[in-house]
Order: structure tokens, then C-alpha cells, then sequence
């Protein structure tokens, strides 16, 4: 057991601000924007006093609804430093979703970019909460949102009812720096600091209660996993909104003094560049940006010869992905972490050292401080090595629980504090798990149980796959059938035929889909998860169609 970092979100940044304020703490290369680690901090203290003139007092809600713009970054920090709770908001998220959030998180604030592609976010709230076109700024009285009262826009244009980013800052140059420094005195590590909304892969989205303690030192248990230090630079282009983004990525950083260069929306040649010019030495994603940076057709024209490290994370890891990881983006550190939002995020990672096969087969040995078990579902009992069962785990990254819903906290911790986290493993005998499944995407067809990471993992080795996906739907004599779902490598064309033939004799009869499915891209939540049940609805409309060719 190694000792727990006693500290808050600001302080940590303070901390690394004192010890180097010189070095780089943040990079936007498309913004032309560098901060050292004693201007980042100045300026994450100036949002936070302007944040407090607003009245904001610990512990009230602040939701932060934009792609990974310095704002974002900074308001982590701000709250991290004032007290108040961070609730961040997903970038795909329409006008049912974000009146769903600002009314069962209680935000009193949101901070939020004018637009994201072709979504109008200020049209949005203003259609949820009319009120505020005629109200004054920060004395919103709306009927749908109670509690919402300030409302911040990102750039340069004026909105009626609301303030400017600038106002904010303004404001924050009124407050006296000692009215901060008693406000972070005040603030304990155990303070809940962050709420993320599971990304609602099924029902709907609950509120997870994240610590100072639990994301403090999550992050820096991951970075140690990294070997990620104060010479590293990190490019990070999964999202902020995510525990991905700002755990994994941002306060991985901040925890062992690294500069941070965020990508602020994904793109291939975006990141590739970004690599290349600022010579990052670590890269995060999820495998589909992965896999996507790798078949850029202009990869090989980009120097990325300074990458060491990483994570690789989100979702199934396909093996052949993270061996061209290595091969190709001289990525030969990269690790995979595998856990959940109510893990903050982080339960297991290999390590920089493990060998090759470990880190391509399974998600690593659980993180300092966390202990994992594997149980036989359904129970309590532990399950003896190389068998099949239920991941758990408890430590100081378990969640506070879910806000405003004990009963979903107490189905998901049980009353000796080990969070079940619904995903099927394997441990072996050092520790090391690997991930077969989810208990709720286990098909059953004719009383076999089948697991789709396995068939998976065996439509990956088809030369002409380059992503798969596996669901199950319903069906009148065996209760369920296999579904896969196929992107193709550019070029290439292949038949079910030639596919069902790859898989006779390779996997079990009962395991070869009985329907397969070819498209471009699959539906993903903004954070990289596949939205499975999204697969399976497309099937049963096609089938009921009769549109599916067998």
C-alpha cells in the first residue's frame, strides 16, 4: 500500500505551480496559447474568484457543456480551487438531455460555447429556459430549470441574459486573493468536486459523485502506471466531459507537473500534427481514434517519432490495433486501463513494462491502493483464478455514489464497499484481468451463453475487417441470435459467405452470427463508447423489414 495524496484539485495545481512555475503546463497549438504552470495558476484563480462574485458558494453545482477549449480546462480548475461541483455535460447532448441534466444535477450555473458543429447550444437552453432572454444577467428565474441561475457564453458575441467568459474573468479581478485562500482552506479532499453523468449507454444518466480523493489520485496512480513525468507532453483529444479527458489526461498531468496539450476537437490530421509539432511524447484515445490516425492516408507523412506512452482506453481494446499502436506509432509504453466513471475512472492498467502479450491480452493488475476481485454473478463469492465471473473492486477510487438516487448507489456498492461493476473478467494468478464481456451483453441462444468480445476478437484476424461489433436480438426459436456488425478496410469488398466460411471450423457452430451487417460507422456516444443497444435496434428494424440478407 502506498500513502494517498492529502490533497484537493487546487491545491494539487498550486502545488506543481510552486515547485515549477516555469514549466509548460498547457499547450493549445491551433489557439497559438502556452501557459507555464504559474500563469495557468494565476489564471485558474482569477476564474475562481470571478466565480465566487457570482455568489457561488462549496458545494453548488457548475455545468460545463463545451468541447475542450482552455475555458473548460480552466473552469476544473477554478471549481477545484473555490469548491463547487463540476458537472460536465456531453457534446452530443440535444435539448431533452440537457434539461434531463441541469434539472437532476441542480446546476445553479452553466458555462457553456455558443455552438458545436451544427447544434446551437445557446438556442437550445434559451428554448428550454425562455425566460432568459428578458431576465438580467445571473437572476434567471426559469420555470423548467429552478435552480439555474448564471449562465456564461464562451467568445467574443453578447447574449441576452447572460455573461462573457471576460465578464468572469472582470469579476474575479474585484475579489481580494484572501477570500480564495480561506475558501481552499475550507475545502477537504473527501468534498465531492466533480459529477459525471454515465453516458447513458442504457436508461438513463445518473450522476456520479467523484472526490478530490478518488480523481486526485486515480490520476496520479495512472500517471506512475505511464511512467508519465514532468519532461512528458501529453496530447489529449478524447473528450474533457469524460473521466478520459480530464482524470486520465488532464489531472494525470497536473499530478506529476507534465504539459498538457489538449486537441480541442478530434480529428486525424489534428492530432497527428499536433504530435509532430510539439514533439508530445505520450497520446491518449480510444481505439476508434486510434484506428482511425492509422489509416489516415497521409500517416506516414508525420514525424511521430518522439511518442513513448499513452492510454488506450473507453472501450474493447482490439489486439490487432494495439500491436500497429506500438509497430507503427513507436508507442512501445502504451498502456490500457480499463474501469468505469464510478471508478474515477481507473480500476486496472498495465504497465510500461509488461511483457508484449500482457499488454495486448488483458487490462492489467488493479492500480495501487484498489483491490479486485472476481465473483460468481449475482453473488458475493469469489470465483478461483482463470474462471470466468463479475469484476469488483474497492479503494479510494470508488464513488461517493450517484446523486439524488440511493437506491442505484446501493445496487452498485454493496454494504462492505465493493462497487460490481457488471463487467465479466478472467484473473489469473498475478493479478492481471481480461475483460470477456458485460453481464447485460451476454447472449443466450439456446441456453448457450455467448460472449461478443469473443467473436470479436476472432473477426479482427480477418484480413479484410477493420472493425466489428457484436450484438444480440431476439429470436422465436432460439431466444436470441448473433448480430455482427462489419467496417470494412478501405478497398476491400467480402461476402457472408466468405465470412461464415473464415469462421466454420475456427469457433464453435452455435458462436458464428447468423446475420451480418456492413457500414461505415457505428453509433458512439461523444466519450468513444459504441452504443450497443443502438446495433441491436438497427437489426430488429432491418429484420422486421426483411431487409437482411442471410
Amino acid at each position: 500500500m502506498t500513502e494517498l495524496l492529502n490533497l484537493t484539485v487546487g491545491r494539487l495545481l498550486e502545488e506543481k505551480a510552486n515547485l515549477h512555475p516555469d514549466h509548460e503546463a498547457v499547450v493549445y497549438t491551433e489557439l497559438g496559447l502556452r501557459m507555464n504552470y504559474r500563469q495557468f495558476d494565476d489564471y485558474c484563480r482569477k476564474a475562481a474568484k470571478g466565480l465566487m462574485k457570482l455568489g457561488l458558494e462549496k458545494g453548488e453545482h457548475i455545468a460545463a457543456w463545451s468541447t475542450n477549449t482552455p475555458e473548460w480546462l480552466t473552469t476544473q480548475f477554478a471549481t477545484g480551487k473555490m469548491g463547487a461541483v463540476l458537472v460536465t455535460v456531453n457534446t452530443n447532448y440535444r435539448t431533452t438531455e440537457l434539461e434531463y441534466l441541469l434539472k437532476q444535477s441542480d446546476a445553479t450555473t452553466i458555462i457553456l460555447m455558443e455552438q458545436y458543429r451544427d447544434a446551437s447550444y445557446i438556442d437550445m437552453l434559451y428554448e428550454i429556459a425562455p425566460e432568459l432572454k428578458t431576465s438580467e444577467p445571473g437572476c434567471l428565474q426559469s420555470d423548467r430549470l429552478p435552480f439555474l441561475k448564471n449562465v456564461i457564453v464562451l467568445g467574443e458575441k453578447r447574449f441576452p441574459g447572460t455573461f462573457s467568459w471576460d465578464d468572469l474573468l472582470t469579476l474575479g479581478e474585484t475579489l481580494e486573493d484572501d477570500q480564495l485562500n480561506q475558501r481552499m482552506n475550507e475545502l477537504d479532499p473527501d468534498d465531492v468536486i466533480n459529477m459525471q453523468y454515465t453516458s447513458g449507454t442504457t436508461g438513463f444518466p445518473k450522476g456520479v459523485m467523484l472526490t478530490h480523493t478518488n480523481v486526485v489520485n486515480n490520476a496520479f496512480n495512472i500517471a506512475s502506471c505511464m511512467q508519465l513525468t514532468r519532461r512528458d507532453r501529453l496530447c489529449i483529444p478524447v473528450p474533457f466531459f469524460h473521466c478520459f479527458g480530464c482524470v486520465i489526461g488532464t489531472l494525470a498531468c497536473v499530478s506529476v507537473g507534465a504539459t498538457m496539450v489538449p486537441v480541442q476537437e478530434f480529428s486525424t490530421k489534428g492530432v497527428l500534427k499536433t504530435v509532430q509539432d510539439e514533439k508530445c511524447t505520450a497520446l491518449h484515445g480510444v481505439p476508434t481514434m486510434f484506428i482511425a490516425e492509422l489509416n489516415e492516408p497521409d500517416f506516414s507523412q508525420y514525424d511521430l517519432s518522439t511518442l513513448r506512452t499513452g492510454v488506450m482506453a473507453g472501450s474493447n481494446c482490439p489486439i490487432e490495433v494495439m500491436k500497429a499502436v506500438i509497430e507503427k506509432m513507436g508507442m512501445n509504453e502504451i498502456t490500457i486501463c480499463y474501469g468505469q466513471t464510478e471508478a474515477s475512472p481507473v480500476i486496472t492498467q498495465t504497465r510500461t513494462d509488461d511483457p508484449i502479450e500482457l499488454r495486448v491480452e488483458s487490462v492489467g493488475k488493479a492500480l495501487p491502493n484498489v483491490e479486485v476481485k472476481i465473483v460468481e454473478p449475482g453473488t458475493s463469492r469469489e470465483v478461483p483464478y482463470g474462471v470466468q465471473g463479475e469484476l469488483c473492486t474497492r479503494g479510494y477510487q470508488v464513488m461517493k455514489g450517484y446523486y439524488k438516487n440511493p437506491e442505484a448507489s446501493r445496487e452498485a456498492i454493496d454494504e462492505e464497499g465493493w462497487l460490481h461493476t457488471g463487467d465479466l473478467a478472467v484473473m489469473d494468478e498475478n493479478g492481471y484481468c481480461r475483460i470477456t464481456g458485460r453481464l447485460k451483453d451476454m447472449i443466450i441462444r439456446g441456453g448457450e451463453n455467448i460472449y461478443p468480445r469473443e467473436i470479436e476478437e476472432f473477426l479482427y484476424s480477418h484480413p479484410s475487417i477493420l472493425d466489428v461489433q457484436v450484438v444480440g436480438v431476439p429470436d422465436p426459436v432460439f431466444g436470441e441470435e448473433v448480430v455482427a456488425w462489419i467496417i470494412l478496410k478501405e478497398g476491400e469488398s467480402v461476402s457472408n459467405e466468405e465470412i461464415r466460411a473464415f469462421c466454420n471450423g475456427k469457433i464453435s457452430r452455435y458462436k458464428i452470427p447468423r446475420y451480418f451487417e456492413f457500414t461505415d460507422a457505428y453509433p458512439m456516444t461523444a466519450s468513444g463508447k459504441i452504443q450497443k443497444f443502438r446495433l441491436r435496434e438497427q437489426t430488429i428494424e432491418i429484420i422486421e423489414k426483411e431487409k437482411f440478407v442471410q
